[in-house]
């Protein structure tokens, strides 16, 4: 399917409550989340067929629906429900799943509560593409411009489309640098996130992570904090400024995408992906699996 446009893909997307063609899985150029990003979603990975900490994702589906004053129409066993029939559907098994809900297109103007909440589920095939030894080269990250802005600001809690708008900008600008990602941080100045991942640095036994306080507390970097303290790890969530970056041994990133994702390089500051890394990666691997066969 690479190269493929996602609008030409072959398959089924669940849409509003029903399963229809993939093609034909379509809004009004008029909707109101694309004028005005009245929308949320998730991102979430199927793993032999089991989506990993599935209900977590939709719990916060409908909280980041609420924030934005959304009430999406589905309850979270119906989106669970959902989410199954599309991978069953298509057939797959190691997977990308996006539900996604939005307002529609009843009125265009600023106020919404005239529009109808829409919900659709979309899964494509997402294999792991990366050894332990591949990861453990660690990825180059260059510093964002773009600031995380105050949660005063911006409904930072919740996973809304319009917040990703300078996660874009700041990762199409570090690759066109040569860079896997960019490094933001906050309105304050201190280490925030990277454009779609968490991130954490290790010194010895002992984990700092940012307090996300104006940016998504991701499911995969909750995960990884209790994973750490199982693992021995001192994990320190706190305010960091960039030149902390320098008494850190090994950083990593988290996330649905990225899972456990090492980092060599943060703009001036160098890392060396080990054995706590290595660590990290094979409980995140152990945990995907454990809960897996629980779900079978």
């Amino acid at each position: 399917m690479a190269g493929v446009p996602m609008d030409q893909r072959e398959g089924w997307i669940w849409f509003d409550g029903e399963l229809v063609p993939w093609k034909d899985a379509k809004v009004h150029v008029l909707t109101h989340g694309l004028h005005y990003a009245s929308s949320v979603f998730e991102g979430e990975r199927a793993y032999g067929g089991e989506i990993f900490k599935s209900r977590e994702h939709a719990d916060r589906l409908i909280r980041s629906g609420k924030t934005l004053d959304m009430t999406i129409p589905y309850s979270v066993e119906e989106i669970e429900a959902a989410k199954r029939l599309v991978l069953d559907r298509n057939g797959l098994v190691d997977a990308y799943v996006r539900p996604v809900a939005w307002r529609g297109s009843e009125e265009l103007s600023v106020p919404a509560r005239n529009n109808t909440v829409h919900l659709a589920i979309a899964a494509w095939v997402w294999p792991s593409y990366f050894t332990v030894e591949e990861k453990l080269k660690g990825i180059r990250l260059e510093w964002s411009k773009w600031k995380r802005p105050s949660p005063e600001t911006i409904p930072s809690s919740a996973k809304a489309a319009g917040l990703y708008m300078i996660c874009t900008l700041s990762k199409d600008a570090a690759m066109a640098n040569g860079y896997a990602d960019a490094l933001m941080l906050d309105y304050r100045g201190y280490v925030a996130e990277a454009t779609g991942a968490n991130v954490f640095f290790i010194k010895g036994d002992e984990i700092v992570t940012p307090t996300p306080d104006c940016f998504l507390n991701g499911i995969t970097r909750q995960t990884l904090i209790d994973l750490a303290k199982r693992n021995g790890f001192k994990v320190t969530e706190r305010h960091m400024l960039p030149g902390e970056l320098a008494d850190f041994d090994e950083c990593f990133l988290t996330g649905t995408a990225a899972e456990v994702t090492p980092v060599s390089e943060i703009g001036e500051y160098r890392f060396s992906p080990g054995k706590a890394c290595r660590t990290l990666i094979d409980a995140y691997s152990a945990e995907v699996l454990l809960r897996r066969a629980a779900a079978e």
